[in-house]
């Protein structure tokens, strides 16, 4: 059973694209994010986890390190997660 289980894990892993497996170990690391609006820089920032989208699409939510404060963002936001 260990053996199919091993083997299902393994056949998900070279079914997904290199992006897919990115975001899969990404999960729970940290991030900066920067978002802008007008092509200007309205906020820049580091996650302490995971960013997640806000329902709907409308933007992004986070805990930011340096304030320690919940952080709703949103606007053209570029996401980049640490290895």
């Amino acid at each position: 059973m260990r053996k199919i289980v091993l083997l299902a894990c393994a056949l998900l892993v070279l079914g997904c694209t290199d992006a897919e497996r990115a975001k899969l170990g990404g999960l729970g690391n940290k991030a900066t994010v920067d978002c802008y609006s007008g092509g200007k820089l309205i906020y820049h920032g580091r996650s302490t986890g995971k960013v997640s989208p806000e329902d709907g699409g409308a933007g992004y939510f986070l805990k930011d390190s340096a304030r320690g404060k919940l952080v709703e963002v949103s606007g053209q936001c570029i996401v980049e997660y640490d290895n």
